[in-house]
């Protein structure tokens, strides 16, 4: 993570946790709309149609874990040609943490979609694709060595584009309610510049070691 960076990302995180923690009350072992949810959009099976149907279909898949893997391997992949081993652990450890941290608050919240099986806040989904996008822009920003009103932008911008597509897919298709997508986003928010701090810091350590 850049420097200039952590203060304004440290307040955000906290800010996003905050949110994540008082959905997951409001909404623990729920398996219906709450007004929020009602007043955007009343989730179904065939919110969209055709063309924009196929568009969501798409998203959907990326954030699967066939999916969400090739893109995973292909932003390591990249990291590794640009010789950038810390950047490829993070990208690694940025979305595994995001999208671990949602499972576990699935399992710990209870809020269902379509049958008890089917656990949905905070969406995994909307995690993914949010770290994702936050952690090739913390790596651009840190390339670039933009200042912190500029960073904190671009990386915000990104996990927004980035968080409402995927989050969009997700309502359209039925598959979440939009409050389980602000809470993966928030989830991504919150745990990713976190991971960033611990990736240096761990990197920090050996190369002292080293010396």
């Amino acid at each position: 993570m850049p420097p200039s960076l952590r203060a304004s990302l440290g307040l955000i995180a906290t800010l996003a946790a905050l949110v994540v923690v008082v959905l997951g009350v409001l909404y623990a072992g729920h398996s219906e709309p709450g007004t929020v949810d009602r007043w955007i959009i009343q989730p179904t099976a065939d919110s969209v149609r055709p063309p924009w149907r196929r568009v969501a279909v798409v998203l959907d898949f990326l954030g699967a874990p066939a999916g969400a893997a090739a893109l995973v391997v292909a932003a390591v992949t990249g990291c590794l040609l640009l010789r950038r081993p810390r950047a490829a652990v993070f990208v690694v450890a940025g979305v595994g943490v995001a999208v671990g941290t949602a499972r576990l608050l699935k399992s710990l919240v209870g809020r269902t979609i379509h049958g008890e099986d089917n656990l949905s806040y905070p969406s995994g989904h909307t995690a993914f694709a949010t770290a994702l996008a936050l952690v090739v822009a913390l790596l651009a920003t840190g390339r670039l060595g933009v200042g912190r009103a500029v960073g904190t932008s671009l990386v915000l911008a990104a996990g927004l584009v980035a968080g409402a597509a995927m989050g969009w897919a997700q309502v359209a298709l039925g598959a979440h309610y939009p409050t389980d997508v602000l809470g993966g986003w928030c989830t991504a928010l919150t745990v990713t510049p976190a991971t960033a701090w611990l990736v240096d810091r761990v990197a920090d350590a050996a190369r002292g070691e080293r010396r």
